[in-house]
């Protein structure tokens, strides 16, 4: 047999190496079981001044689910009592379905359209209390539709952080803004480029701002998130582009909800992020939200 002409002469060596030896041999498959978890109700709802109600109610999907259309549509919750309440009268919603064109419908609760008469429409200043009642539970919660200030002034700019990747033609959306001198004033904001609908780009408080003049604050366009184009180039408008903004005052525990719902959403994947639970403001252990939006609606197009 040949001799071996790889020696360890020092110890110092030897240490790491046969702990390294160690872990390989020790190597083994873990087979972790996560017990389902029992589906739990989901609730999107909103009003908004001089709107009617309405709520998508669906049960949570399985975590390592496959997530299509169809799932989607299987996730629908039928059958539920929901009412809406402004303290005065009371609304039982009515179920619709509604068809996606790619052979699969969603389904929505909303005002009796038969009886338009005494329809609860949102109003600024008011509180709305939504009760749903399903499979023997009850589920309640309160929001209210603040008084909306608005932005002082719009225009767009060179993005503030524009690289190598951001396209020449991208504009960027900026406002001047005038926060109340009146503390809790929160803001959800969303944009609508041309007849595309509105999304969701960002939410903010008031509590290092109060009071104060904000100057050349920089808006996000809101965009699909399930595309893959992309997201340097979504975040702005172009020339050409009509944009309207939809500008939202939300109470506080509405707030909570994006601002955890947010987090988690961006922290996905990040195995490096804090663990967070997203604040619902709805009883008995839902999730979701009930939101009332104070909204104000400004357009404006994008020039060369």
């Amino acid at each position: 047999m040949r001799n071996n002409k790889f020696q360890i002469t020092n110890s110092k060596f030897l240490i790491p190496f046969l702990f390294l030896l160690c872990l390989t041999s020790c190597e083994r498959e873990v087979h972790i079981k996560l017990a389902a978890s029992p589906p739990q109700l989901v609730v999107q709802g909103a009003i908004e001044n001089g709107q009617y109600p309405y709520v998508f109610l669906t049960s949570t999907i399985g975590f390592f689910s496959k997530v299509d259309l169809t799932t989607l549509q299987n996730s629908f919750i039928h059958g539920a009592t929901i009412t809406v309440s402004d303290g005065t009268n009371t609304n039982t919603l009515v179920e619709y379905s509604f068809d996606t064109g790619k052979n699969s419908k969603f389904y929505i609760y909303s005002i009796d359209t038969n009886n338009f008469a005494g329809a609860i429409m949102g109003q600024i200043g008011k509180y709305y209390t939504l009760t749903i009642n399903y499979n023997g539970k009850t589920y309640t919660s309160v929001t209210k539709i603040p008084n909306p200030k608005g932005v002082d002034s719009l225009w767009f700019d060179i993005p503030t952080f524009k690289n190598d990747r951001t396209p020449d033609s991208a504009k960027q959306l900026f406002c001047n803004y005038t926060d109340p001198d009146t503390p809790g004033n929160y803001v959800r904001y969303l944009t609508k480029r041309n007849s595309e609908n509105y999304y969701p780009s960002d939410i903010f408080s008031d509590e290092v701002v109060n009071g104060k003049v904000i100057t050349d604050l920089d808006l996000y366009a809101g965009y699909d998130d399930s595309t893959n184009v992309k997201k340097d180039s979504l975040r702005y408008f172009y020339p050409g582009d009509t944009v309207t903004l939809k500008w939202c005052e939300i109470d506080k525990n509405v707030y909570k909800f994006w601002n955890t719902y947010n987090f988690a959403a961006n922290s996905t994947g990040n195995p490096f992020s804090s663990p967070i639970n997203v604040q619902s403001n709805i009883s008995n252990g839902a999730l979701g939200v009930w939101e009332g939006d104070g909204t104000v609606y400004r357009t404006i197009i994008v020039h060369h």
